[in-house]
Parts: structure tokens; sequence; C-alpha cells
């Protein structure tokens, strides 16, 4: 069993900033590659990716730095100079990269977590992590598994039944894949726009949404995002499941979704009540022939790997305060909640380890 003060479990860029404020604290590598010994408390990064970059390595390459939603830089180490036409997951991945290769931050991959328990009934115990390469024992652990492999499939009648393709936008490749084909966009967020822009480019589109969309013509600045973040870290600190910070900002027009709004492309419908074989049955009993439905309908934590610490509550989310599980301080959560932004991610990496640092003096 490999026995680590702080385990991060995620190399994104909510897990590389948890790292990078370990490192700076005086934390060191935990991993066999790393020479073992000495009075300094000891970390450790697990990712399951292959390389890295995170989930960012698993966007579809028509995304390009022009049209992400915003990056912001890791910590102690600027981005180089974006070229706006790169897609996204070439250059986050070369950056996440370099970065990891400049600090020589403890990212041991692929490395899978199947399940975090503890050890025993102490609350200031250790906590038993077991993945597909061995058991790791830990006195507290900094979790930042984001959301990119729990897709959210909604269940809509009749859905069994469709004859054309159903597929989410985790498994989105091109627009190019669906010309002369008849795609429904289902969902209101900003994968949802986009896609509907790029699509509605070499093919006929519809959009369905279960609320009509906001729109925002003023740029999204810091007031509006410490409001938006404000409200998210309201609900998380009550036990209820977090909403996205993007889902209370409202979507943003940029040049490019004129262009689609002038097409109508977004053109929103309310939701089908129904799919059948040969497409979706509208609000007012009409059927809407459909040869694919793309459901961007967002994802949720990927926390699995958590359940038998049991941290959920009633309200079907996990009670916190900041970054910390409330009822459990060993456990702390970034890229959760209002944390799910890049900025919020940085943040919220330092804030966790200043109060593990705390957990693990006794204090």
């Amino acid at each position: 069993m490999h026995t680590v003060d702080v385990l991060v479990i995620g190399a994104g860029q909510a897990g590389l900033s948890a790292a990078f404020h370990l490192q700076r604290r005086g934390f060191r590598p935990a991993a066999p590659r790393h020479t073992a010994g000495g009075p300094e408390p000891t970390y450790q990064v697990l990712d399951n990716e292959q390389g890295p970059g995170g989930a960012w390595r698993h966007r579809w390459r028509s995304l390009r730095m022009a049209t992400v939603n915003g990056i912001s830089d890791l910590p102690g180490i600027a981005a180089p100079d974006v070229d706006p036409c790169e897609p996204s997951s070439e250059f986050i991945t070369r950056y996440f990269s370099d970065y990891e290769d400049e600090l020589d931050l403890a990212v041991q991959r692929p490395v899978r977590v199947h399940r975090v328990s503890r050890e025993d009934d102490d609350p200031r115990g250790r906590l038993r992590v077991e993945t597909s390469e061995g058991t790791w024992s830990a006195r507290a652990i900094i979790n930042a598994t984001g959301t990119w492999t729990k897709p959210f499939w909604p269940l809509y009648p009749g859905q069994e039944t469709f004859g054309g393709r159903q597929l989410h936008v985790a498994d989105y490749v091109a627009a190019e894949e669906f010309r002369d084909l008849h795609v429904a966009v289902v969902g209101g967020g900003i994968s949802a726009v986009q896609l509907l822009e790029e699509i509605s480019r070499v093919t006929s589109t519809s959009w369905f949404t279960r609320r009509e969309p906001v729109w925002r013509d003023t740029p999204f600045d810091a007031r509006a995002g410490h409001d938006a973040v404000a409200m998210v870290e309201e609900r998380v600190a009550r036990g209820l499941p977090p909403l996205s910070v993007v889902s209370v900002t409202g979507l943003l027009w940029t040049p490019s979704l004129r262009e689609a709004a002038a097409r109508g492309a977004l053109d929103r419908r309310p939701m089908f009540t129904e799919i059948l074989p040969e497409g979706v049955r509208l609000e007012d009993g009409s059927v809407l022939d459909v040869d694919v439905i793309l459901w961007a309908t967002g994802f949720r934590a990927a926390l699995d790997h958590l359940a038998p610490l049991r941290l959920r509550g009633p309200g079907g989310g996990i009670a916190m305060e900041g970054t910390r599980v409330a009822d459990e301080p060993r456990v702390h959560l970034v890229g959760y909640g209002p944390s799910s932004s890049t900025i919020g991610a940085n943040r919220a990496g330092r804030a966790a380890v200043n109060d593990l640092l705390r957990f693990l003096d006794g204090t």
C-alpha cells in the first residue's frame, strides 16, 4: 500500500492548481520515482487520462481558442500566446503538459480511482483509496474529477424506438458527419448553441429546450461572475445539487451566433413530448421528422468513487463549506459547484490546500 498525506484525484485545471499550491506549501511528491524519506508532508496526483489536458483532450477539433468560453491561466505560469485558430484540445493539452513538466508535478497516469472509503471510525483517521494501480492510504483527498466522464442523458418516452442516431455532446466529432441529415439539438447551454452554429452551416437543424434561453447583450464582467458564483455557492452550502456557473449567467451573443440566428438556427422550440421511430412529437401534437438527436444536456459531477463515504444529504447534493465537504473535513471537492469554471477552479485549489493545512496541523 502507498502512503501519502494528500492525494489529488484528477489533473485538469482544478487538480493542477491544487498540486501547484501543495508543492508551493512544502509538500513533496510521494510517487516511487521520487526519493523517499524526509520530514516534509507528501502529495500525489492520480489522473485517469492517457496524457495531460484533462477533459480538454476530448473536445471536438472545431472548438477553436477564439470561441472557447474563457480559459484562465494556471497558477504560477502564464499561458503562452494563443493562436485563435488553434483547436482548444491541442492548445490546452500542450499548455497543461508543459506546466506539469516545468514544475515537475507529481502526476501519475493513467490511474482509475475505483473507491474511496474510511479506514476506521476515527474522524481524523486515514482514507483508503483503491485504484487500478494499487491502493493508497491518505490523510486527506482533494477530488478534482470534474464532469466530462459523466454525461447526462435525459429519459423521454419512446427514446428506445428512435430509428436514427442519438449521441451526447461528449461524443461529438464534427458537423460534416451530419450533412444532409436533419439534426435536433437538445439543450440550452453554451455547447448547444455552439454546435447549432456549426452544424447549421452544413445541414438543417431544430433546437429544443425546456426553458426559454436567456441571452446577454452585455459582456460577462467581474460583477456578473461574482453574482453567478454566489448563487451556485448558496445551493451547495444547503446540500442541493449544484447548478453550473454558466447556467446562471445566460448566453452571450457573439458575431457567429448572431449569424446563426439570422439563418434561423437559434429559433428555439419547446421540448418535444415523445420520441418516435421517425422523429419527435412536438408540443402541438404534430410530428417532426428527425435523423439525429444530439443531446447537449450537460454533465453531472463524476463522484461515484466517493459513494462509500456517503457524502450526499437529503437534498440530493453534498453540503459544502467552501471547498470542504461539511461533514467530512478530510475531503475537498474542487471543480465542483461554484469552482466549476476555470477561474473558480484555480481559486478552489488554493483554498482547499489552505484549509487542509489547518486540518493536517490539527487546528
